[in-house]
């Protein structure tokens, strides 16, 4: 597999033509405009990894542990610090580092997409915000019309240093038949904001991920929000944990879920070890079939009592005189669900500029109107 990078080179020229709508499903936008850097691993490949912007660098995986001693010391610190496993045998996998200082505006992108008929991919992702940095991050999952019966693990670990800022956008665009298993730790200093956006519009086999945030930092904040369209035989276990160990640490949890047919389970987790902490638990639901299931898992623990956590969910169905109101205004039945599932899915819990946010709402429009 040729591996291309550099300034002489186009991320275009390495996706082949059948396999450019499933790249740009994810959030891939192949002409590079208004992106700061790009990765594309397929399968166990690299395919593409450069950067435009000089406060910005990507590299592989494996590269990046011979270069830098920063990047050996953190691998794997992260889940060490959470207390967590993960697995050890991974091929590839992104290294991205935003330097000191550096408000990088427009965002890096990067696919792992399956392309092989049974593939498994097995990813390790690095991302390191320094120091008073800021960075937008789109990264996209997406498998090819012959990556049947294929899997994915992805471990990623996050470290937003003092003062930093990550906007995280994960968007899941696989196959009926793809099983998913995303593992990450995000690890905050003090007065660092890490923001975790995850869309998931398309059909998928199984899909489970629990992401882990700790606010070490007095004064950082995190942010997880989840878009989820559930289709029939699918079972989605996404859920998020954050736990407070510095003062004044603020997070929230927000999950919108709507099931066509497929299981949702929409968790939550918010853990005070430390005092003067705010944290909000929301998850909101709508089952539009009989076989539609979601189910809210929110837990909320404290070992002080100076603390603010609060926990909200409701599930339900589309009203019976919402539909009968936009019938009335010339809407069909299938025009005016479409509508209400729009509203509901409001793409201002992601956080996006307006750029991002303009291409998720052209994605899920597209995921509306093919069919639903």
């Amino acid at each position: 597999m040729q591996r291309m990078s550099g300034q002489d080179h186009k991320l275009s020229d390495v996706v082949e033509k059948n396999d450019r709508e499933d790249v740009e499903s994810s959030g891939m936008d192949l002409a590079e405009e208004g992106r700061s850097a790009s990765f594309l691993q397929q399968d166990e490949d690299l395919l593409f990894s450069r950067s435009i912007h000089e406060g910005v660098e990507v590299l592989k995986m494996e590269d990046a542990l011979k270069k830098y001693p920063q990047a050996e010391a953190l691998y794997g610190k992260a889940f060490g610090k959470a207390k967590k496993e993960y697995p050890p045998r991974t091929s590839g996998g992104y290294f991205i580092r935003a330097r000191k200082g550096q408000k990088i505006e427009m965002p890096v992108q990067a696919c792992l997409y399956l392309k092989a008929l049974g593939s498994k991919q097995r990813v390790h992702n690095l991302i390191v915000v320094e120091e008073g940095a800021e960075l937008y991050l789109i990264t996209g999952c997406a498998a090819s019309k012959a990556a049947g019966e294929s899997f994915h693990l992805g471990v990623s670990e996050f470290f937003v240093e003092d003062g930093g800022y990550l906007n995280f956008t994960m968007i899941h665009s696989w196959r009926e038949d793809v099983s998913v298993r995303p593992m990450s730790v995000a690890v905050l200093g003090r007065d660092a904001n890490f923001i975790s956006n995850y869309v998931c519009l398309k059909p998928v086999s199984d899909i489970t991920m629990y992401p882990t945030a700790l606010l070490e930092g007095a004064s950082s904040r995190a942010s997880f929000n989840s878009l989820i369209i559930s289709h029939p035989d699918t079972v989605q276990d996404i859920g998020a944990r954050v736990v407070f160990r510095g003062e004044q640490t603020k997070a929230e949890i927000v999950s919108r879920a709507v099931s066509y047919g497929g299981k949702v389970i929409a968790r939550g987790h918010l853990k005070a070890e430390e005092r003067k902490i705010k944290g909000h638990l929301e998850c909101r639901g709508l089952v539009l079939t009989e076989k539609g299931i979601i189910h809210a898992v929110p837990e909320l623990e404290t070992d002080y009592r100076d603390v603010d956590l609060s926990h909200e969910a409701a599930i339900g169905k589309i009203s019976r005189d919402e539909i009968e109101y936009l019938r009335s205004r010339g809407m069909s039945p299938e025009e005016a669900q479409s509508v209400i599932i729009r509203g509901f899915m409001d793409i201002e819990i992601l956080s996006l500029p307006p750029r991002i946010k303009e291409e998720i709402e052209k994605m899920e429009e597209a995921t509306l109107r093919s069919g639903m």
